[in-house]
């Protein structure tokens, strides 16, 4: 991620000691001051907390802590389902939360998959003592008013993997999801060359990342194609049975479907409901992520290629903003996407037990998006 840097970054920080010399007051004064105590007077308070900010005082919130003997408790809420992606995601909220363990504390909590079970997760988190939480929204409208619940307790939720737009969380960060789909898209329009029509299994469109990939997907669709080829959508749910009852429904019914699009990482049952009823052939496969059992479907030329989200990266970003809000007391960006990656035959490493190292390098092309 890319920083801005000031004047002062090159100095050391002003603390309570500059604050005190430059208004020449006492130490304790600026203390009471700061941080809300009583024997102190309105305007002696207005004036040190303008020098505060004259001088770029930043409170070492850390140090606080660990002089209390207290902790930061980070509440972290993603899905179950699919865990080729979210587990990915958690590891790399864990690693970058590790050197911080002395003063961080992380607590996971599951459900089965997104939309399903995370609310009554979100109001027991709010319910309890934690300082932040990143969340994997899959229905925004349900955790608005949870949202904002937290909000009001100074409780700042962090958005990963998907996002919740119109709620009070203080930002986002997920693989472009727009991108996503016309990527597939472009992908399809070269290499897709039979006449037939198209199938895209998503998850659920009420989450914003699933809706955003299908926006991407058919705008792009459309235009390369001519809006010549036939489109059908089917939603999933990120369940792997009903992802392959309903394919192979579709596909048993529909015999002229030559290109489908996986934008989620359950792309197994999708792959294994084409291949029973023996399309696997003639059809161009794009996917979503990357795991050893994808990567020998790419290799053996059953799958085109797969729009790689960067899960780890997602995780490591989320946990850092987190950090830096209620440590540093930094302000994020509205919200930050990375750039997903296409992985082909081509560019994908002999190991299907190894993910190309340079995709999982943070930061190097990173969007950010403010209000």
């Amino acid at each position: 991620m890319t920083r801005i840097i000031r004047d002062r970054d090159a100095e050391e920080p002003a603390g309570i000691r500059d604050i005190a010399g430059a208004l020449g007051v006492s130490i304790g004064t600026v203390d009471r001051a700061l941080h809300g105590r009583p024997r102190i007077n309105a305007e002696t308070r207005a004036r040190v907390l303008k020098m505060a900010r004259k001088l770029g005082y930043r409170p070492n919130l850390a140090a606080r802590h660990l002089k209390l003997k207290r902790k930061w408790k980070i509440s972290v809420h993603l899905p179950s389902e699919i865990a080729a992606f979210f587990d990915l995601l958690r590891d790399g909220i864990q690693a970058a939360a590790a050197p911080f363990s002395s003063y961080i504390e992380l607590q996971f909590r599951s459900y089965p998959r997104l939309g399903v079970g995370d609310v009554s997760l979100f109001k027991k988190a709010i319910r309890e003592n934690i300082h932040g939480m990143i969340i994997a929204p899959g229905h925004p409208s349900a955790l608005k008013y949870w949202i904002g619940q937290a909000a009001k307790k100074r409780i700042p939720v962090v958005c990963v993997a998907t996002d919740a737009p119109g709620t009070e969380r203080v930002s986002s960060v997920s693989a472009d999801p727009y991108m996503s789909g016309a990527l597939a898209a472009e992908l399809m329009a070269k290499y897709s060359h039979e006449p037939g029509s198209t199938l895209v299994v998503t998850g659920d469109l009420n989450t914003y990342d699933h809706a955003e990939k299908l926006r991407g997907f058919q705008e792009t669709f459309q235009t390369d194609r001519g809006g010549a080829r036939a489109l059908a959508v089917l939603e999933a749910h990120d369940d792997p049975d009903q992802a392959y009852r309903k394919t192979r429904r579709y596909l048993t019914e529909n015999r002229d479907v030559r290109s489908i699009y996986v934008s989620t990482s359950n792309s197994l049952p999708v792959i294994k409901a084409l291949s029973d009823t023996g399309g696997v052939e003639r059809t161009c496969v794009v996917t979503t992520d990357l795991f050893p059992a994808l990567a020998r479907l790419i290799r053996s030329g059953k799958v085109l290629a797969t729009i790689y989200q960067r899960p780890r990266a997602q995780g490591r970003m989320a946990f850092q903003l987190l950090y830096e809000l209620l440590v540093e007391g930094s302000s994020p960006a509205s919200s930050y996407t990375l750039r997903p990656f296409v992985i082909l035959r081509s560019n994908l490493r002999p190991s299907a037990n190894r993910l190309p190292d340079d995709l999982e390098r943070p930061m190097t092309s990173l969007v950010l998006h403010g209000n």
